[in-house]
């Protein structure tokens, strides 16, 4: 019976686990260079599941406009409600001149939306190491990364 249980604890979080959403909030510039900036992302995530989802860490790769732009590592400790949200700060490094180039060389109606792509995955203290891998898509209003709070996700 111990073998089974530590087997089961090992499986995750079974047949009927549906993946967390992760999208967009708002985004903030803290410092940089024309290379490399540190930038500020606030992300929700959704928790669809009918038990709460304590999360441990989370890594993201951050693609605007179909560019490759961000990439940051948390370590925070946070934990979703079931059926329920959570948003969060976590810092990312970003290297925004493609993208930037792209956007400002873009219609009028692309820059006041601009689409993004989040992949990455959620650690979680559930199961034996257990990390969930997202991704999501969506468009993040201009005004978002001015601090207006607002979001889309496909």
């Amino acid at each position: 019976m111990i073998l089974a249980a530590g087997l089961a604890a090992c499986t995750g979080l079974g047949a009927n686990f549906q993946t967390p959403h992760v999208a967009f909030v708002g985004l903030k510039a803290l410092e940089g260079s024309f290379f490399e900036q540190r930038l500020e992302v606030r992300l929700l995530v959704k928790n669809p599941n009918q038990m709460e989802l304590p999360v441990n860490g989370l890594d993201v790769d951050v693609e605007l406009a179909g560019e490759p732009f961000a990439h940051g590592v948390s370590a925070r400790e946070f934990t979703i409600p079931a059926n329920g949200e959570a948003e969060f700060d976590m810092f990312v490094t970003a290297n925004a001149a493609t993208a930037l180039i792209k956007i400002l060389g873009s219609d009028r109606k692309s820059r006041e939306a601009i689409e993004y792509r989040l992949k990455g995955k959620l650690s979680t203290h559930l199961g034996m190491g257990r990390s969930i891998p997202f991704e999501e898509k969506g468009t993040l209003p201009i005004a978002s990364i001015i601090g207006k709070k607002s979001h889309k996700t496909d």
